[in-house]
C-alpha cells in the first residue's frame, strides 16, 4: 500500500481554502475514485491526470487508487487541482518521495500532453497558501510573476509535468520546446474567461493617455465635480443632453485618481485574477480600473453571480476605480436597486445553493443621464416635445434611495458655438488636476491616520460631527436645508463628507462657510453664490 499527500486551493470568491490533496494505492482491480465534494470540472480531471502521467513517461499505477480532497466539507471545483492530484499519484506510486510533497501547495492544470496550463486565482490562491504557513508553491511557468507578488513565499514556475517530476526527483530538467516565434502562447488562453474581453465594458481598462481632462470644453462646475469626486471618493450624477461630454468626463476620471497602494494593488489583482481578466505580461494592476457595462446588463452582471460559486460583477471588477453607467435610466430598476447595498458597506456578500461568497466593492460610481427620453429637456429653453407625464416616468427610473447615495449631482449644460470654436481657452490639463488630488488624498490621510478609513467618503456620519466637525457656523444652512426636507439626514453627512474634501482641495484646516456652501451647491444643484472652481476658493 502507497501513501502521499501534497496541498492545492479551493477558492471561494476571492477567499481561498488549502485542501490537502491524499493519494492511496491498494491491491484490487485498477481503479480510480476521487472524493471530497468535486464538481464536474474536478471530476473530469481523473482522465487528464491519467494521460498527462502517462505522456510525461512515468507508469500509471495498476492498483486501486483513491484521491481525498480534504476537508471533504468544502466544495470544491476548477481544474487548478490537476497537478496536485498528479504529483500526490506519483507520490503514493513512490516515483517521487512522499516526504518531498507534503509542505508544497500546488496549482495548475494539465493538458493531456503534461503541459502545465495557468488558471483563474492564481494571487488570491497563494496568498491562502501564505496565510496557512506554506513557504513554497508551484504554479504555471506564465503565472510565476503573479504568485510573486505575494511576499515571504518560494515560487516555482514549470512549464510540463515533466519537469516537476524532474525537480522533485533530483534528475536533470528537460527542455521544453520552445513556441515559434511571432505566435501566440496556447497556454496563455487559460488566464482569460471567454466573454469577458475589452470590447465589454467589464475590464480593467489601462488608461488612454491620449485622453486629458483639457479635452472637455467648457463644463466648469461638471469638471469641480469630477476633482471632487476623485479627491473624495465621492459618488457623482452627471445630468443633460446627449453630447455635452459626460462620457468624456468619466473616461478622463481614472486618470485624475492617484495610483493604487501596495495592498490596494493586490486587492484589485486578486479580484480580475479570479474573473479572469488580467492582461498577459502584467500580472499587477497597479491603476484605477474602470468599469463601463452597457445598460442592458443585468443584476447578476452588475453585483456578481452565475452557476455554482458567484463569479465577480461590474461592482467588484471596479473595486477600488470607478463604474461609470451611462443611460442609467435605461439599467433595470431591479439592477440598480441592488447597488444601494454596495454603495453602503464597501462588499457585495452573493449567497447562492453553491455556498456564500463575500466579494470587495469599494468603487467610485458615475451616473449618466438625458434629462428626457428626446434629451433636450432643459429649463432654458423648449426643444424638448416629451410630455411632461413622460418626463417623470423616465427621471423616476431612478429611485430616491439610490440617488440619496450620490453625494454630487450636476448638470451638464449643452456645449455653445462659441465654446466650442473658440482657441486659447482650454481648462486644466489632467496632470494639473491629478497632482491637486493627489495632495488632497494625502491631507485626509494624515487626518485619518490611525482609522479604518482611507477617505472623506468612508467616514460614518456620527465620526464627522464628533471628531471632525466644521467651523462653528458653517453648516447652519446646510441644516435649514435639513428642516426644510430639501436635504436627508444621510444627505447632511454627505455634505459634510463633500464639504472636507473642498477643504483638503482648497488647503483649510476645517470645513468652512464657503467650503459648505460649494458642497451644498454639488448636491443640491441650486445656486449658493460660490465660484465653481477649486482655484478660486483657494
Amino acid at each position: 500500500m502507497g501513501f502521499a499527500r501534497t496541498c492545492a486551493v479551493a477558492l471561494v470568491g476571492v477567499e481561498g481554502v488549502v485542501v490537502e490533496v491524499q493519494a492511496d494505492l491498494e491491491p484490487g482491480v485498477a481503479a480510480f475514485t476521487l472524493v471530497g465534494l468535486p464538481d464536474k470540472s474536478l471530476t473530469e480531471s481523473k482522465d487528464r491526470v491519467r494521460a498527462a502521467v502517462v505522456n510525461s513517461g512515468s507508469a500509471w499505477p495498476q492498483k486501486k487508487l483513491t484521491v481525498g480532497l480534504s476537508p471533504a466539507s468544502v466544495p470544491k471545483g476548477g481544474s487548478g487541482f490537476d497537478l496536485a492530484v498528479a504529483c500526490a499519484v506519483l507520490g503514493a506510486a513512490e516515483r517521487i518521495d512522499p516526504r518531498a510533497l507534503s509542505d508544497i501547495v500546488m496549482i495548475g492544470e494539465l493538458g493531456l500532453d503534461g503541459r502545465v496550463r495557468p488558471v483563474r486565482g492564481v494571487l488570491p490562491a497563494v496568498l491562502a497558501a501564505a496565510d496557512a504557513g506554506y513557504e513554497q508553491v508551484v504554479v504555471p511557468e506564465c503565472a510565476a510573476a503573479e504568485a510573486s507578488l505575494v511576499p515571504g513565499i518560494s515560487v516555482l514556475g514549470v512549464r510540463s509535468l515533466r519537469q516537476l517530476i524532474a525537480v522533485l526527483t533530483d534528475e536533470p530538467v528537460p527542455e521544453e520546446d520552445p513556441d515559434e516565434q511571432g505566435r501566440p502562447d496556447p497556454l496563455m488562453a487559460g488566464l482569460r474567461m471567454p466573454g469577458t474581453g475589452a470590447a465589454t465594458g467589464m475590464h480593467a481598462a489601462q488608461h488612454d493617455h491620449g485622453h486629458d481632462l483639457a479635452d472637455v470644453v467648457g463644463q466648469h462646475s461638471a469638471r469641480t465635480a469630477v476633482e471632487v469626486a476623485a479627491a473624495g471618493g465621492h459618488h457623482l450624477f452627471l445630468e443633460g443632453p446627449p453630447g455635452a461630454g459626460k462620457t468624456m468626463l468619466a473616461e478622463r476620471l481614472p486618470a485624475v485618481l492617484p495610483r493604487l497602494t501596495k495592498g490596494e494593488s493586490l486587492e484589485v489583482t486578486a479580484v480580475h485574477s479570479v474573473a479572469g481578466l488580467l492582461p498577459p505580461g502584467k500580472p499587477l494592476v497597479d491603476i484605477a480600473p474602470y468599469c463601463a457595462p452597457h445598460h442592458s446588463a443585468t443584476m447578476q452582471a452588475l453585483v456578481g453571480g452565475g452557476q455554482g460559486i458567484a463569479r465577480p460583477g461590474a461592482v467588484s471588477l471596479a473595486h477600488r476605480g470607478v463604474l461609470f453607467l451611462d443611460e442609467t435610466p435605461e439599467f433595470s430598476s431591479r439592477a440598480l436597486d441592488a447597488l444601494r447595498q454596495p454603495l453602503e458597506a464597501g462588499h457585495v456578500v452573493i449567497a447562492r445553493s453553491a455556498g456564500v461568497v463575500r466579494f470587495p466593492a469599494r468603487f467610485l460610481m458615475v451616473l449618466a443621464a438625458n434629462p428626457c427620453p428626446c434629451g433636450r429637456f432643459s429649463q432654458r429653453d423648449d426643444l424638448c416635445e416629451c410630455p411632461p407625464s413622460m418626463i417623470r416616468r423616465y427621471q423616476a427610473r431612478l429611485s430616491g434611495p439610490l440617488l440619496d447615495r450620490v453625494d454630487l449631482r450636476v448638470e451638464v449644460d449643452r456645449v455653445t458655438r462659441t465654446e466650442l470654436t473658440e482657441r486659447g481657452t482650454r481648462g486644466e490639463s489632467t496632470e494639473t488636476v491629478a497632482d491637486r488630488v493627489r495632495a488632497a488624498r494625502e491631507r485626509a490621510s494624515v487626518r485619518l491616520a490611525g482609522t479604518p478609513w482611507r477617505t472623506n467618503s468612508e467616514v460614518p456620519g456620527r465620526e464627522l460631527r464628533s471628531r471632525w466637525y466644521a467651523s462653528l457656523g458653517a453648516m447652519d444652512e446646510a441644516e435649514r436645508s435639513l428642516e426644510r426636507g430639501a436635504l436627508t439626514a444621510r444627505g447632511l453627512d454627505r455634505v459634510l463628507r463633500v464639504a472636507w474634501t473642498v477643504a483638503d482641495l482648497v488647503g483649510h484646516d476645517r470645513p468652512g462657510a464657503t467650503d459648505v456652501a460649494l458642497a451644498l451647491q454639488l448636491r443640491t444643484g441650486v445656486p449658493r453664490g460660490v465660484p465653481m472652481a477649486i482655484g478660486a476658493l483657494s
